[in-house]
Order: C-alpha cells, then structure tokens, then sequence
C-alpha cells in the first residue's frame, strides 16, 4: 500500500515538475551562481516547482461498456426466463409472452443484433429494462391480483391488463429490432458503395 502511495507520487506531475525545477538548482549550482547555499536553492527550487504543478487530472469513471451490459441482460433473462417457466398464465397472454420472450431471445442471441445493440446503449437500456423490470413487474401483478379480483366483481379482469401490457412490451421490442434492421441495412449500403467508389 504504501509503494504503491510512493510509486504514484513518484509518478505525478508535483514531482515531475518539482525535479525539473531542482535539476535548474543543480545546474544554478555548477555554473557557481548559487555559491555556498545550493542546497536551499536546489530543495527550493523543487518546492516551488512541485507548488505551481497543475493538479493531477482524476480517472475518468470505468463504466461498464454495453457490451458487458449485454451480457449481464442475456444473464438476467434465463433467470426470468425460469421465473416465467413457473408462473401460469391464461392461454391468450401465455401465447404473446411467448411472443415477446421470442423476440427477446432473438434480439439478446449473439449474432448481428447483438454486435449492433453493443454499439447503442439505449437499445441495451431498452432491453433492459423489459428484462428486468418491464416482464416480471406485469407477470407478478398479474399473479397478485388475480385473486383478488374475485372478491371485486365488475373490475375489468387481470388477464386483459396483462394482455394490454405484453402487447405494448411486445410492439416496443419490435421497434428496436426493426431499428437494428434499419441500421444493418444502412451499414451495409454504405459498405456497398464504398466498394463501388473504391472500384472506380
């Protein structure tokens, strides 16, 4: 711990600059300008040196990259994924869960999307927050309240508002791989007409 304090000091710009200013003592000294004194005038030097260094510069934050954010989704969705597994749904919101974990499954598999979705972190937040918070928040409501509406009769029933939200889940999903495709298509014109320019 403290080679690594005197490795980092040893390394700063306080003591980069405090050097050169006592290797200017030195040389003070040995053209005889500083005479007698020229051990004050050396660690002088260095201490003026090292006061007007400019303040070390922080390390920027290391945030995680969206691609290790990718696969930490891909982790979370097996485990909703088990969640769902367990849960039973009417049959009509089991058939578009089944949907929206299709595409999900398709958008989080290595391939091309994933290559495209590791270059747009709002895709991956979009992801994200479907995977973590979006599906399993609409499922467990749905097994929440589904006895509860017994008791209140009149209310429109769960299995409508879990429809409802995996239709919108759904469709969101379906506007981020539509993008992905927009975006792999312009990719690959623009590819294409580098080939022709080049060609010329």
């Amino acid at each position: 711990m403290a080679t690594s304090k005197v490795l980092t000091y040893l390394e700063s710009r306080k003591n980069l600059t405090g050097s050169a200013g006592g290797l200017l003592g030195l040389v003070l000294t040995f053209t005889g300008v500083a005479g007698p004194y020229w051990p004050v005038v050396v660690a002088g030097l260095y201490g003026a040196g090292a006061l007007i260094a400019p303040p070390e510069r922080p390390a920027p934050p290391d945030f995680p990259t969206p691609s290790a954010q990718l696969d930490e989704v891909r982790n979370d969705f097996e485990q909703l994924a088990a969640y769902l597994a367990e849960v039973d749904l009417p049959p009509a919101a089991a058939g578009r869960l089944a949907e929206l974990r299709e595409l999900l499954a398709a958008l989080l598999d290595p391939g091309w999307a994933a290559e495209l979705l590791a270059q747009d972190p709002e895709g991956v937040h979009v992801l994200s927050r479907a995977v973590r918070q979006d599906v399993p928040e609409a499922v467990d409501s749905f097994v929440r309240t589904r006895w509860w509406t017994r008791m209140a009769p009149g209310q429109e029933a769960p299995e409508r508002h879990l429809e409802r939200q995996l239709t919108v889940l759904k469709e969101e999903a379906e506007q981020l791989a539509a993008g992905l495709r927009e975006t792999e298509a312009r990719r690959q014109e623009t590819h294409t007409r580098y080939l022709e320019e080049r060609g010329n």
